[in-house]
């Protein structure tokens, strides 16, 4: 193993641990953290700039496989997760992180990368202004839930992430209390990770410029440093949580969210 190779797998355990400490602070999925650090690191190892932005959301959704599960863990002791919501929404969950694999491997590596900007913008805007959601109507029935499903899980496999950002004001929206809500869509981010890492994988079987040691779009070296990083990490950031200012954190965080949609965009 070289220096560049060692150097790379530093970068990857310091993502992971950076990634796993900012979601046990402060809430937020690691895809929105992970998906550009690994674009960076992507290009700076020459890997095919035709398929940097499709590995690097691949590679996220198959670290939020191996995360969600630790979360569900502690938020269903505590009894939190609704699990009647989490069977109602998988279906449509399942079917729309195929949809959203299908739709990212469509995708210019480019305009996948201007799609994932966009959406970092959004979510840095409504942590920095946005406030809780108010509650304006119950759960809809199985056909909206489905349909809710389904539109969480194609946005969130198009983007890398666990769809946190959408579940939850989706289910404080329609009444659920925010404990129950930021527990159930971490059970849902589960279904979400592990369709969107097949779908990812079935996208990228057998393209020639993928790297060694990938399975279609996802790179497997870089996958089990963040893991192995986050994992350790996120209880500390769980339990920083409580003693540092997390509100002031989250708009400095929205910041940084909104310097690099932006920086993606245009770049």
């Amino acid at each position: 193993m070289n220096l560049f190779e060692l150097a790379n797998i530093a970068i990857y355990l310091l993502l992971g641990s950076i990634a796993g400490l900012f979601a046990g602070l402060l809430g937020v999925g690691g895809g929105l953290i992970i998906v550009p650090a690994l674009i960076w690191v992507f290009r700076g190892s020459g890997f095919s700039p035709d398929l940097i932005v499709h590995l690097a959301v691949g590679t996220s959704l198959a670290t939020i496989v191996v995360t969600s599960i630790s979360s569900v863990r502690a938020h269903h002791k505590r009894g939190a997760v609704l699990w009647k919501q989490v069977l109602e929404l998988a279906p449509g969950i399942v079917v729309g992180a195929w949809i959203g694999a299908a739709v990212a491997d469509y995708l210019p590596t480019l305009w996948l990368q201007r799609v994932f900007a966009s959406f970092v913008i959004v979510v840095g805007l409504q942590m920095a202004f946005g406030g809780k959601t108010d509650a304006h109507r119950e759960l809809p029935g199985l056909g909206g839930m489905s349909l809710a499903g389904g539109l969480i899980g194609m946005v969130s496999a198009i983007v890398g992430i666990g769809g946190g950002s959408m579940t939850v004001p989706f289910l404080n929206w329609c009444s659920v209390n925010i404990r129950n809500a930021v527990a159930t869509s971490a059970a849902c981010g589960l279904p979400i990770a592990v369709a969107g890492t097949i779908g990812f994988v079935v996208a990228g079987w057998g393209d020639a410029g993928l790297p060694l040691w990938s399975t279609g779009f996802v790179y497997w070296p870089g996958f089990l440093c963040i893991v192995c990083a986050s994992v350790l990490l996120a209880p500390l950031g769980a339990r920083m949580a409580h003693t540092l200012p997390v509100n002031a954190l989250k708009r400095v965080f929205s910041v940084l969210l909104l310097v690099v949609g932006a920086r993606m965009l245009i770049g």
